[in-house]
Protein backbone atom coordinates (compact mmCIF):
# COMPACT_ATOMS: atom_id res chain seq x y z
CA UNK A 1 0.00 0.00 0.00
CA UNK A 2 1.21 3.28 -1.03
CA UNK A 3 2.03 5.84 2.17
CA UNK A 4 0.38 8.44 3.27
CA UNK A 5 1.26 11.76 1.18
CA UNK A 6 1.48 15.39 3.48
CA UNK A 7 -1.43 18.35 1.79
CA UNK A 8 1.58 19.67 0.74
CA UNK A 9 2.78 16.98 -1.57
CA UNK A 10 -0.47 16.26 -2.44
CA UNK A 11 -0.75 19.99 -3.69
CA UNK A 12 2.56 19.79 -5.36
CA UNK A 13 1.57 16.92 -7.49
CA UNK A 14 -1.84 18.42 -8.34
CA UNK A 15 0.57 21.28 -10.77
CA UNK A 16 2.13 18.29 -11.51
CA UNK A 17 -1.07 16.31 -12.91
CA UNK A 18 -1.12 15.38 -16.64
CA UNK A 19 -3.12 17.99 -18.74
CA UNK A 20 -1.54 20.69 -16.43
CA UNK A 21 0.60 23.17 -18.69
CA UNK A 22 3.64 22.38 -15.56
CA UNK A 23 3.74 18.83 -16.30
CA UNK A 24 3.25 19.50 -20.15
CA UNK A 25 6.73 21.62 -19.75
CA UNK A 26 8.15 18.94 -18.05
CA UNK A 27 7.46 16.20 -20.28
CA UNK A 28 9.13 18.52 -23.12
CA UNK A 29 11.92 18.66 -21.03
CA UNK A 30 12.26 14.74 -20.78
CA UNK A 31 11.86 14.77 -24.32
CA UNK A 32 14.56 16.42 -24.99
CA UNK A 33 17.06 14.38 -23.20
CA UNK A 34 17.51 17.47 -21.06
CA UNK A 35 18.13 17.86 -17.29
CA UNK A 36 16.22 21.24 -15.23
CA UNK A 37 16.25 22.26 -11.55
CA UNK A 38 12.43 24.05 -11.03
CA UNK A 39 11.41 25.83 -8.15
CA UNK A 40 7.59 26.79 -7.72
CA UNK A 41 7.25 29.89 -5.52
CA UNK A 42 9.45 32.99 -5.72
CA UNK A 43 9.15 34.75 -2.43
CA UNK A 44 11.41 36.19 -0.78
CA UNK A 45 12.73 33.38 1.02
CA UNK A 46 13.35 32.04 -2.46
CA UNK A 47 14.88 35.18 -3.75
CA UNK A 48 17.35 35.19 -1.10
CA UNK A 49 18.99 32.21 -1.74
CA UNK A 50 19.34 33.53 -5.69
CA UNK A 51 22.21 34.86 -7.39
CA UNK A 52 22.71 35.59 -10.91
CA UNK A 53 20.32 34.17 -13.66
CA UNK A 54 17.83 37.14 -15.03
CA UNK A 55 14.85 38.09 -14.15
CA UNK A 56 11.37 37.55 -16.87
CA UNK A 57 8.15 37.59 -15.31
CA UNK A 58 6.71 36.30 -18.05
CA UNK A 59 3.07 34.31 -18.41
CA UNK A 60 4.25 30.39 -18.21
CA UNK A 61 4.01 28.28 -21.33
CA UNK A 62 5.28 24.76 -21.69
CA UNK A 63 7.79 26.18 -25.10
CA UNK A 64 9.24 28.51 -22.66
CA UNK A 65 9.97 26.61 -19.93
CA UNK A 66 11.91 23.74 -22.30
CA UNK A 67 14.00 26.66 -24.04
CA UNK A 68 15.15 28.12 -20.29
CA UNK A 69 15.91 24.31 -19.44
CA UNK A 70 18.76 24.76 -22.05
CA UNK A 71 20.82 26.57 -19.43
CA UNK A 72 22.54 25.41 -16.32
CA UNK A 73 20.51 27.32 -14.12
CA UNK A 74 17.35 26.44 -11.82
CA UNK A 75 13.71 28.18 -13.26
CA UNK A 76 11.55 29.96 -10.47
CA UNK A 77 8.00 29.65 -10.89
CA UNK A 78 5.59 31.88 -8.78
CA UNK A 79 3.63 30.00 -6.47
CA UNK A 80 0.75 29.03 -8.84
CA UNK A 81 3.23 28.24 -11.97
CA UNK A 82 1.36 30.71 -13.81
CA UNK A 83 4.14 32.99 -14.66
CA UNK A 84 8.37 32.56 -14.94
CA UNK A 85 9.83 34.75 -12.83
CA UNK A 86 13.77 33.83 -12.76
CA UNK A 87 15.73 31.55 -15.30
CA UNK A 88 19.18 30.72 -15.49
CA UNK A 89 19.17 30.86 -11.49
CA UNK A 90 22.14 29.87 -8.79
CA UNK A 91 20.34 28.53 -6.04
CA UNK A 92 22.45 28.46 -2.58
CA UNK A 93 20.50 26.68 0.61
CA UNK A 94 22.03 26.48 2.97
CA UNK A 95 24.77 24.08 2.75
CA UNK A 96 24.16 22.24 6.94
CA UNK A 97 20.68 21.13 5.93
CA UNK A 98 20.83 17.02 5.45
CA UNK A 99 20.68 15.82 1.86
CA UNK A 100 20.43 11.62 1.17
CA UNK A 101 20.74 12.50 -2.53
CA UNK A 102 24.10 12.14 -4.32
CA UNK A 103 23.72 14.52 -7.73
CA UNK A 104 24.53 18.29 -7.80
CA UNK A 105 21.02 19.16 -9.04
CA UNK A 106 19.32 16.83 -6.46
CA UNK A 107 21.05 17.47 -3.37
CA UNK A 108 20.17 21.47 -4.00
CA UNK A 109 16.55 20.64 -4.76
CA UNK A 110 16.42 18.50 -1.79
CA UNK A 111 18.26 21.04 0.22
CA UNK A 112 15.93 24.09 -1.04
CA UNK A 113 12.47 22.03 -0.09
CA UNK A 114 13.86 21.48 3.47
CA UNK A 115 14.48 24.73 4.19
CA UNK A 116 12.12 26.59 2.30
CA UNK A 117 8.33 25.90 1.62
CA UNK A 118 8.56 25.51 -1.91
CA UNK A 119 7.74 22.55 -4.46
CA UNK A 120 10.99 21.90 -5.79
CA UNK A 121 11.18 19.41 -8.94
CA UNK A 122 14.74 18.15 -10.51
CA UNK A 123 14.53 16.16 -13.95
CA UNK A 124 17.58 13.97 -14.62
CA UNK A 125 18.79 13.93 -17.81
CA UNK A 126 20.86 10.44 -17.42
CA UNK A 127 18.29 9.06 -16.17
CA UNK A 128 15.28 10.36 -17.65
CA UNK A 129 13.59 10.83 -14.02
CA UNK A 130 11.18 13.98 -12.52
CA UNK A 131 11.76 14.38 -8.52
CA UNK A 132 9.20 16.18 -6.54
CA UNK A 133 10.75 17.31 -3.11
CA UNK A 134 8.36 19.04 -0.48
CA UNK A 135 10.09 19.71 3.17
CA UNK A 136 11.51 16.16 4.36
CA UNK A 137 9.17 14.29 1.35
CA UNK A 138 10.43 12.99 -1.82
CA UNK A 139 8.34 11.66 -4.48
CA UNK A 140 9.25 10.24 -8.17
CA UNK A 141 6.48 10.50 -10.43
CA UNK A 142 5.03 8.06 -12.58
CA UNK A 143 3.81 7.36 -15.93
CA UNK A 144 -0.02 8.05 -16.58
CA UNK A 145 -0.57 4.52 -17.74
CA UNK A 146 1.33 2.95 -14.57
CA UNK A 147 -0.81 5.12 -12.11
CA UNK A 148 -3.78 4.26 -13.94
CA UNK A 149 -2.86 0.49 -13.48
CA UNK A 150 -2.10 0.92 -9.99
CA UNK A 151 -5.10 3.25 -9.35
CA UNK A 152 -7.38 0.53 -10.93
CA UNK A 153 -5.98 -2.41 -9.16
CA UNK A 154 -6.47 -0.44 -5.41
CA UNK A 155 -10.11 0.41 -7.13
CA UNK A 156 -10.62 -3.18 -7.37
CA UNK A 157 -9.57 -4.08 -3.12
CA UNK A 158 -12.16 -1.13 -2.76
CA UNK A 159 -15.29 -3.05 -4.35
CA UNK A 160 -13.76 -6.01 -2.67
CA UNK A 161 -13.69 -5.00 0.97
CA UNK A 162 -17.14 -2.65 0.39
CA UNK A 163 -19.02 -5.72 -0.49
CA UNK A 164 -17.43 -7.60 2.86
CA UNK A 165 -18.04 -4.17 4.59
CA UNK A 166 -22.09 -4.37 3.74
CA UNK A 167 -22.01 -7.88 4.45
CA UNK A 168 -20.93 -7.36 8.24
CA UNK A 169 -23.06 -4.36 8.07
CA UNK A 170 -26.21 -6.27 7.08
CA UNK A 171 -25.13 -9.34 9.28
CA UNK A 172 -24.70 -6.41 12.44
CA UNK A 173 -28.03 -5.57 12.20
CA UNK A 174 -29.16 -8.29 11.92
CA UNK A 175 -27.53 -9.12 15.38
CA UNK A 176 -29.01 -5.94 16.54
CA UNK A 177 -32.56 -6.40 16.59
CA UNK A 178 -31.86 -9.73 17.98
CA UNK A 179 -29.97 -8.62 20.94
CA UNK A 180 -26.90 -10.92 20.20
CA UNK A 181 -24.42 -8.75 19.49
CA UNK A 182 -20.92 -9.79 20.72
CA UNK A 183 -18.03 -8.07 20.55
CA UNK A 184 -16.04 -9.99 18.50
CA UNK A 185 -19.21 -9.10 15.82
CA UNK A 186 -18.40 -5.23 16.45
CA UNK A 187 -14.58 -5.59 15.85
CA UNK A 188 -15.23 -8.05 12.71
CA UNK A 189 -17.58 -5.37 11.11
CA UNK A 190 -15.05 -2.30 11.65
CA UNK A 191 -12.23 -4.19 9.99
CA UNK A 192 -13.54 -4.10 6.64
CA UNK A 193 -14.47 -0.34 7.10
CA UNK A 194 -11.01 0.74 8.25
CA UNK A 195 -9.91 -1.51 5.54
CA UNK A 196 -12.06 0.40 2.86
CA UNK A 197 -10.74 3.73 3.80
CA UNK A 198 -7.41 2.81 4.29
CA UNK A 199 -7.21 1.92 0.42
CA UNK A 200 -9.69 4.49 -0.49
CA UNK A 201 -6.92 7.02 0.56
CA UNK A 202 -4.25 4.91 -1.49
CA UNK A 203 -6.46 5.67 -4.73
CA UNK A 204 -6.80 9.13 -4.10
CA UNK A 205 -3.01 9.42 -3.87
CA UNK A 206 -2.99 8.08 -7.59
CA UNK A 207 -5.86 10.33 -8.08
CA UNK A 208 -4.06 13.29 -7.24
CA UNK A 209 -1.46 12.55 -9.21
CA UNK A 210 -3.21 11.91 -12.07
CA UNK A 211 -5.46 15.12 -12.42
CA UNK A 212 -7.96 14.84 -15.35
CA UNK A 213 -6.81 11.55 -16.71
CA UNK A 214 -8.40 9.90 -13.38
CA UNK A 215 -11.32 11.48 -13.10
CA UNK A 216 -13.44 8.46 -14.36
CA UNK A 217 -12.16 6.68 -11.78
CA UNK A 218 -12.70 9.59 -9.45
CA UNK A 219 -16.48 9.59 -9.85
CA UNK A 220 -16.51 5.41 -9.33
CA UNK A 221 -14.47 6.33 -5.90
CA UNK A 222 -17.12 8.82 -4.85
CA UNK A 223 -19.62 5.87 -5.29
CA UNK A 224 -18.37 3.40 -3.87
CA UNK A 225 -17.23 5.89 -1.09
CA UNK A 226 -20.76 6.89 -0.79
CA UNK A 227 -21.83 7.17 3.06
CA UNK A 228 -19.27 4.95 4.09
CA UNK A 229 -17.42 7.77 6.98
CA UNK A 230 -21.54 8.20 7.79
CA UNK A 231 -21.72 4.35 8.45
CA UNK A 232 -18.45 4.18 10.24
CA UNK A 233 -19.24 7.27 13.08
CA UNK A 234 -22.26 5.87 13.50
CA UNK A 235 -20.88 2.11 13.99
CA UNK A 236 -18.50 3.89 16.60
CA UNK A 237 -20.84 5.99 18.37
CA UNK A 238 -23.28 2.64 18.84
CA UNK A 239 -20.52 0.87 20.30
CA UNK A 240 -17.53 2.87 22.08
CA UNK A 241 -17.17 2.99 25.42
CA UNK A 242 -19.17 5.19 27.30
CA UNK A 243 -16.22 7.38 28.14
CA UNK A 244 -14.48 7.39 25.00
CA UNK A 245 -14.81 10.16 22.43
CA UNK A 246 -15.84 9.59 18.78
CA UNK A 247 -13.36 11.76 16.79
CA UNK A 248 -10.85 10.55 18.99
CA UNK A 249 -11.56 6.59 18.36
CA UNK A 250 -12.13 7.79 14.62
CA UNK A 251 -8.27 9.24 15.06
CA UNK A 252 -6.99 6.08 16.91
CA UNK A 253 -8.64 3.64 14.65
CA UNK A 254 -7.13 5.84 11.52
CA UNK A 255 -3.55 5.70 13.56
CA UNK A 256 -3.30 1.71 13.68
CA UNK A 257 -0.68 0.09 11.96
CA UNK A 258 -1.61 -2.66 8.87
CA UNK A 259 -1.35 -5.39 10.90
CA UNK A 260 -3.01 -3.86 14.30
CA UNK A 261 -6.42 -4.28 11.42
CA UNK A 262 -6.29 -8.03 11.39
CA UNK A 263 -6.09 -8.19 15.27
CA UNK A 264 -10.04 -7.94 15.90
CA UNK A 265 -9.17 -7.53 20.31
CA UNK A 266 -6.79 -4.55 19.05
CA UNK A 267 -9.87 -3.15 17.36
CA UNK A 268 -12.34 -4.02 20.32
CA UNK A 269 -9.21 -1.98 22.77
CA UNK A 270 -9.77 1.09 20.60
CA UNK A 271 -13.71 1.08 20.88
CA UNK A 272 -12.60 1.26 24.38
CA UNK A 273 -14.11 -2.22 25.01
CA UNK A 274 -12.93 -5.40 26.83
CA UNK A 275 -10.57 -7.77 25.14
CA UNK A 276 -13.03 -10.80 25.45
CA UNK A 277 -14.48 -10.81 22.15
CA UNK A 278 -17.49 -13.19 22.90
CA UNK A 279 -19.00 -10.65 25.80
CA UNK A 280 -22.55 -9.89 25.09
CA UNK A 281 -22.38 -5.85 23.84
CA UNK A 282 -25.85 -3.39 23.14
CA UNK A 283 -25.63 -0.97 20.64
CA UNK A 284 -27.18 2.30 21.18
CA UNK A 285 -29.42 2.65 18.65
CA UNK A 286 -27.28 5.60 16.78
CA UNK A 287 -27.02 3.78 13.17
CA UNK A 288 -30.60 2.16 12.90
CA UNK A 289 -32.76 5.58 13.50
CA UNK A 290 -30.45 7.16 10.97
CA UNK A 291 -31.79 4.70 8.90
CA UNK A 292 -35.25 5.98 9.53
CA UNK A 293 -36.45 8.10 6.69
CA UNK A 294 -35.93 12.04 7.24
CA UNK A 295 -35.77 11.57 10.66
CA UNK A 296 -33.75 14.93 12.28
CA UNK A 297 -30.12 14.70 14.34
CA UNK A 298 -31.37 16.20 17.82
CA UNK A 299 -34.27 13.72 18.12
CA UNK A 300 -32.05 11.11 17.53
CA UNK A 301 -29.82 12.17 19.97
CA UNK A 302 -33.00 13.10 22.79
CA UNK A 303 -34.24 9.30 22.17
CA UNK A 304 -30.87 7.71 22.72
CA UNK A 305 -30.21 9.57 25.65
CA UNK A 306 -34.13 8.72 27.04
CA UNK A 307 -33.67 5.00 26.39
CA UNK A 308 -29.87 4.16 26.52
CA UNK A 309 -29.96 0.82 23.95
CA UNK A 310 -31.36 -0.05 20.76
CA UNK A 311 -33.52 -2.75 22.43
CA UNK A 312 -34.87 0.11 25.36
CA UNK A 313 -36.14 2.13 21.66
CA UNK A 314 -37.72 -0.44 20.75
CA UNK A 315 -39.60 -1.84 23.27
CA UNK A 316 -41.02 1.80 24.32
CA UNK A 317 -44.02 2.52 23.27
CA UNK A 318 -45.94 5.48 21.04
CA UNK A 319 -46.46 7.01 24.31
CA UNK A 320 -42.84 6.49 25.45
CA UNK A 321 -41.40 8.23 22.28
CA UNK A 322 -44.06 10.86 22.56
CA UNK A 323 -42.54 11.98 26.09
CA UNK A 324 -39.06 12.94 23.95
CA UNK A 325 -38.99 16.30 23.66
CA UNK A 326 -39.93 17.42 19.86
CA UNK A 327 -41.05 14.09 18.83
CA UNK A 328 -44.76 14.30 18.90
CA UNK A 329 -47.57 12.06 17.68
CA UNK A 330 -46.68 11.78 13.90
CA UNK A 331 -42.69 11.11 14.53
CA UNK A 332 -43.29 8.49 16.97
CA UNK A 333 -45.12 6.50 15.02
CA UNK A 334 -42.84 7.14 12.26
CA UNK A 335 -39.75 5.91 15.03
CA UNK A 336 -42.17 2.52 15.51
CA UNK A 337 -42.88 1.73 11.93
CA UNK A 338 -39.49 2.74 10.46
CA UNK A 339 -38.01 0.20 13.44
CA UNK A 340 -40.27 -2.06 12.58
CA UNK A 341 -39.73 -2.54 8.65
CA UNK A 342 -35.62 -2.05 9.20
CA UNK A 343 -36.16 -5.70 11.50
CA UNK A 344 -38.46 -7.22 8.98
CA UNK A 345 -35.68 -6.46 6.92
CA UNK A 346 -32.72 -7.19 8.24
CA UNK A 347 -34.24 -10.65 9.78
CA UNK A 348 -35.00 -11.67 6.17
CA UNK A 349 -31.41 -10.49 4.74
CA UNK A 350 -29.66 -12.61 7.71
CA UNK A 351 -31.67 -15.55 6.99
CA UNK A 352 -31.88 -16.01 3.19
Amino acid sequence: MAPNRSPAMTEALELLAPGKMLRDGIDRILLAKRGALVVVGDGPHVLSICTGGFLLDSEFTPQRMSELAKMDGAIVLTRDASRIARANVHLMPDQRVATTETGTRHRTAERVARSIDVPTISVSAAMSIVTVYRHTSKHVLHSTSWLIDRASQAMQAVERFKHRMDLAMASLSGLEVEDSVTIRDVAGTIQPVEMVGRIAEEVEDYLAELGDDGRLLRLQLGELLDGVDIDRRLLIRDYRAGDEDTDKVCQDLGALAPEDLLDLRVLAKTLGLPSDLDQPIEPRGYRMLHRVPRFPEPLIERIVDRFGTLQGIMRATTGDLEKVGGVGTSRARSVKDGLARLTEVSILDRYT
